[in-house]
């Protein structure tokens, strides 16, 4: 951080104002993304706490991952009273701009996962 953007925060921390980037109501990967992240980083993962972790209710969460089992892009595997997922890596991503690239790839990128 420059000096000059150091100050400017440091300003606009005192002033009140929110010194987060100027587009902080929006993120480059969707519910969807940012579930699949949850679940290759911990596939035990309660839906509350991915719930948690993405902001979004269990309901919406239950939803996403319904959704995505049922699209093949994440198996949902009985352990006992819980369920632990495993993600499809070798899956392309849905839209036409990135079906050459794979949910793993996107994973890697993302969340450094294997």
């Amino acid at each position: 951080m420059a000096v000059n953007e150091d100050v400017t925060a440091s300003a606009d921390t005192v002033a009140g104002r929110d010194p987060s980037p100027r587009h902080a109501g929006w993120t480059f990967l969707s519910n969807y993304g940012h579930v699949l992240v949850c679940i290759a980083a911990d596939p035990t993962a309660r839906l509350r706490d991915i719930a948690a972790a993405v902001g979004i209710t269990e309901r919406a969460t239950f939803n996403i991952v319904d959704e995505l089992v049922d699209g093949g892009y994440v198996r949902r595997i009985r352990d006992g009273r819980r369920n632990r997922y495993e993600v499809c890596g070798e899956l392309p991503l849905r839209h036409q701009l990135e079906a050459a690239h794979t949910i793993g790839e996107l994973l890697r990128a993302v969340a450094g996962t294997r």
